[in-house]
């Protein structure tokens, strides 16, 4: 995989229109970092919500591909355009990534969008990445986005694989107990994933709306 470098005149095009845009402000990687837009009023998540469903549908795969290629904020932002649109053909790309967590940060995007997707495929790439890292207790990655991850398509799939990792004295116990702040698995792609459905659901009738008006 390439890095390109940050002279890049293609890859700057595309970080500005959709990694920093003017209208969001420091830039939008910062209101996906950590979901830190759920800890918005409503006045303010609503408006970036659109914005952000709206770049998802307009950003091409070539551009996409560009910022997989680039640094973690790019990466974290295709990566949440990826999951909005849901564009599962990008399904095992995020999972490779994931698996081999090169960048901070980045991997939370691929969670939240391989939850979106939902699949068993999905969970697959998931339980890859919790059984290769919750054995890495030095490893403080992306290990409470990845359990939430495979909660949200245990729920929706009806499927069990995020068991075999909670079991007492199992793998997640392990990993959690040697971290300096340990923490229960947490169901908050649950909630970022409600938001993206809700939204998909809001332009929905927008737009049967406007075919009517």
């Amino acid at each position: 995989m390439r890095f390109p470098r940050s002279s890049d005149p293609e890859l700057l095009d595309v970080v500005d229109r959709y990694v920093k845009p003017a209208t969001q402000g420091a830039g939008r990687y910062l209101h996906l970092l950590h979901a830190n837009f759920t800890r918005d009023d409503e006045s303010e998540r609503a408006p970036f919500l659109q914005s952000l469903s709206a770049a998802a549908h307009k950003i091409t795969d070539e551009e996409l591909e560009i910022l997989l290629d680039s640094e973690w904020r790019s990466r974290l932002t295709a990566a949440w355009l990826i999951g909005f649109d849901r564009r599962e053909h990008f399904r095992d790309v995020l999972g490779d990534l994931l698996l081999a967590s090169q960048l901070c940060f980045a991997g939370q995007g691929y969670c939240f969008a391989l939850a979106r997707f939902g699949t068993n495929e999905d969970a697959q790439h998931l339980t890859a990445y919790l059984d290769r890292y919750l054995r890495r207790p030095d490893c403080q990655y992306d290990q409470h986005w990845a359990i939430s991850a495979l909660l949200h398509i245990d729920s929706r799939t009806g499927s069990e694989h995020a068991a075999h990792f909670l079991a007492p004295g199992g793998l997640w116990q392990r990993w959690n107990d040697a971290q300096y702040r340990p923490s229960p698995p947490g169901r908050f792609i649950d909630e970022l994933c409600a938001l993206a459905a809700e939204n998909a659901a809001a332009e929905g009738l927008n737009s049967v709306s406007q075919e009517g008006a």
